[in-house]
């Protein structure tokens, strides 16, 4: 071996030497322009076990069609399994109202993750894609106009562990990928497209960067050298942020607390929120809004597409969504029944008479006399209400939750058991109502049992 193909075995063992031809499958994106086939041809020299998939976009007629063939051909010529996919991407794009680019890398990745996930082999399928140092000047660049953090200038991964994604051309250039190709006659395709600046990556990579190497000849090199500098210094920078936040956060159960005259003391304030708040989903945008949620009421919120963010008097809580219209309502049919539901689990048993009654909000017997089954256990809704035991009067539930001083994600996990025509019988781990106590006339009663 010389020249690339020994730099690429080397970097192999470097950077991945946990994987060798004999304890793994691996998944080659090939597209047929020069980049992929040159890394398949390197993957076939090291005698890898290689599939081959190819994703065809339906966005440039006759030549995609061609990308294909060649694609196929070469895969079938090395004896590789061949797997391919079209997509309607221009359709998917405006249905999901996203950039063309952007519509083809989602669908892609998804397809690439379904085959390595529907692999029948024992053998972990890797996916390695074909991304240069090219590539990483580019990404770190647009991320840098764009607006990033320290990791936007880190560039991309050349081991991504939890999706099983190897890199292995981020050390070389185009330019050395090129000239293999050429020396070796590899055969690709050149996609038309690249030429022009109909994309922002393709107008940083043919207009932009030029511009730039024209006063600073070395500077692709310059910003790959500062990349690794910044991975470096990004290693402190995680080992203080997660020094820092694993003192401000208090798990309990799925709920995350901080105390809030912690947050408002941490510093740097903003940068620390971020981190924070992020692995919840939260925007960069939302940092800010959160900053001022700390001075804000209780019940006040802010929420990402999977977490809430919540104000509850001296605490910060950050809560996973519940859809209160996936939730469901559950008809309990008899008396001896046991139910589980997404909060827990209900025990309904009958007894002729109750047992010592106590102060436990977990179990509790009701006068059965009064009830007619089958009853409906549901999560409480806006305008309930019931007679709170011990009081003959009717309340607003949402007025005794306040009471008891529960928190906005607290309330919303509340469930009650009501009769077929909604009055509440029981409040679950709170209170039960008055009208369904037991009488010193009580026959028989029902022993209610909530387990979370």
């Amino acid at each position: 071996m010389n020249g690339l193909l020994q730099d690429f075995a080397a970097q192999w063992k470097k950077q991945f030497p946990q994987w060798v031809p004999d304890n793994c499958v691996l998944l080659a994106a090939v597209s047929g322009g020069v980049d992929s086939m040159v890394l398949l041809y390197l993957l076939h020299q090291l005698q890898f076990r290689v599939e081959v998939a190819h994703v065809n976009f339906g966005l440039r007629g006759v030549a995609s069609d061609a990308d294909e063939a060649l694609v196929r051909s070469t895969a079938e010529a090395l004896g590789y399994a061949f797997h391919r996919q079209q997509f309607d991407t221009a359709g998917y794009a405006a249905d999901h109202k996203i950039a063309i680019q952007e519509a083809a890398r989602v669908l892609r990745y998804d397809w690439f993750r379904s085959l390595q996930q529907a692999a029948t082999d024992p053998l972990p399928r890797l996916l390695v894609t074909a991304h240069h140092a090219d590539d990483n000047v580019e990404t770190v660049l647009m991320n840098l106009f764009r607006g990033t953090g320290l990791q936007g200038l880190t560039g991309m991964d050349a081991y991504r562990s939890a999706e099983q994604h190897i890199r292995p051309l981020l050390p070389f250039s185009k330019k050395i990928l090129q000239a293999f190709a050429d020396t070796h006659q590899i055969p690709f395709r050149e996609d038309a497209s690249n030429a022009t600046d109909d994309y922002t990556r393709n107008y940083f990579r043919n207009t932009l960067l030029p511009m730039v190497q024209e006063v600073y000849p070395n500077a692709s090199n310059n910003v790959l050298h500062t990349m690794y500098r910044l991975r470096e210094s990004e290693q402190l920078y995680r080992e203080a942020v997660q020094k820092h936040i694993s003192g401000l956060l208090e798990q309990h159960e799925a709920e995350w607390r901080i105390p809030v005259l912690k947050w408002k003391k941490a510093r740097p304030l903003v940068t620390l929120s971020y981190e924070l708040l992020h692995p919840f989903g939260f925007s960069p945008g939302q940092v800010f809004e959160a900053i001022k949620l700390l001075d804000g009421d209780t019940g006040s919120y802010i929420q990402s597409d999977s977490h809430r963010l919540v104000k509850n008097r001296n605490w910060m809580l950050i809560c996973p969504l519940q859809s209160q219209a996936g939730k469901q309502h559950i008809l309990i049919p008899s008396a001896d029944s046991e139910q589980v539901f997404e909060s827990g689990k209900l025990l309904v048993s009958p007894l002729q008479e109750p047992g010592t009654i106590t102060d436990a909000l977990d179990e509790v017997w009701v006068d059965a006399d009064h009830i007619s089954f089958p009853l409906l256990l549901r999560p409480y809704a806006t305008g309930d209400y019931f007679y709170p035991l011990g009081l003959n009067k009717k309340k607003k539930l949402s007025r005794f939750l306040i009471d008891l001083k529960l928190s906005r994600p607290q309330k919303e996990q509340v469930w009650v058991l009501t009769t077929a025509d909604h009055k509440i019988i029981w409040v679950l781990g709170q209170r039960i109502d008055h009208r369904f106590r037991i009488r010193p006339g009580t026959q028989t009663a029902l022993r209610l049992h909530y387990r979370k």
